[in-house]
């Protein structure tokens, strides 16, 4: 029997045509050169990406890390919501469309799917690269002035990635807030630093006042447990390094982690992880230590043993970002 091609093994085919004649050293220097901007103030109505160069490095770079903590995001939102499937969903600032590629990974069958971006190559270059996926074909991709002059229909779910560093504050709390309004869920995914999660935070804490539940990763609505200014929530996925990378990095490992922060928030029933894993969790002989966020609104530290039995052998295999106690486990 044939094994089923994996949506992010679709995603690194349709990518790895892009570069055919751009001389790796362009490549790395194009990739150099848009890092630097994303780390630094842009302005909201500038596109960072200018042209097919720019787009095709940045799309070959950039897509798989974004696809696989899309993907970690929705899968666990999608934990949460296990009766519901999103008929639509609007994908903001999604450039080449990453989380379209991750919704279409989460939940199988076709849906409404619209892409908005302010810049017109990253948006032909995601519609070329979604051909290559049957429940991607008929996607819109709309250029759109992401700020406080977005307008969004009612949808089901809207997806925010990589996104609320480029903005202004301003510009931020509009597009949280029209999210809201429009949406029955939102997922929003930043880089897993400081900065990033201070980003998700605010946002978290919008959608909450707006009515919100927060399906994940938390497993409650309350105030976030964590010191803010001594720590910050964030999880790891890791992603097969393509020769681009290596040719940037410098790097000889195949793979690399992406270390994420995100929020998923929905105006639907939704049952939370009871816990969820925050850390990358310790085993030692005879034991695995667990850093727990709780339905208490508290942090813990929780001892699983060998004489937890079965639970031990769940701790031994629990990965950081995991619901605590697996379904169907003993607590």
């Amino acid at each position: 029997m044939t094994a089923p091609v994996l949506p992010s093994e679709t995603l690194r085919a349709a990518l790895a045509g892009l570069l055919d004649g751009l001389p790796p050293k362009q490549a790395a220097q194009a990739v150099d050169r848009l890092i630097a901007n994303y780390r630094g103030a842009t302005p909201t109505d500038a596109p960072i990406l200018r042209d097919r160069a720019d787009v095709a490095a940045y799309a070959a770079y950039r897509m798989p890390a974004t696809f696989e903590a899309v993907h970690a995001a929705l899968e666990a939102f999608a934990e949460a919501t296990p009766d519901w499937t999103p008929a639509s969903h609007t994908d903001i600032g999604g450039g080449t469309g990453a989380a379209t590629w991750a919704a279409a990974a989460t939940w199988s069958g076709d849906r409404e799917v619209t892409v908005l971006d302010w810049s017109e190559p990253a948006l032909a270059l995601g519609r070329e690269i979604a051909a290559a996926h049957p429940a991607l074909r008929a996607a819109r991709w709309q250029r759109a002035r992401i700020g406080k002059e977005l307008a969004l229909p009612a949808t089901d779910l809207v997806t925010v990635s990589y996104v609320l560093n480029e903005l202004t504050p301003a510009d931020r709390t509009t597009l949280v807030d029209t999210a809201a309004a429009a949406a029955r869920a939102v997922v929003i995914v930043e880089a897993g630093t400081p900065a990033g999660y201070a980003r998700v935070i605010e946002a978290r804490d919008r959608l909450i006042a707006a009515g919100f539940r927060i399906a994940a990763p938390c497993p409650h609505s309350g105030p976030c447990p964590i010191v803010r200014g001594r720590d910050w929530c964030h999880f790891s996925a890791r992603v097969g390094r393509s020769s681009l990378h290596r040719q940037v990095k410098g790097g000889s490992l195949a793979y690399e982690d992406e270390k994420f922060s995100y929020v998923a928030a929905t105006r639907l029933p939704a049952r939370p992880a009871p816990a969820r894993v925050v850390r990358r969790p310790q085993i030692r002989k005879g034991q695995v230590l667990l850093d727990l966020c709780e339905a208490e609104e508290q942090l813990r530290r929780a001892t699983v043993t060998k004489r937890h039995g079965d639970l031990y052998k769940a701790a031994r295999d629990a990965e950081w970002g995991d619901a605590w106690p697996p379904a169907g486990s003993p607590s």
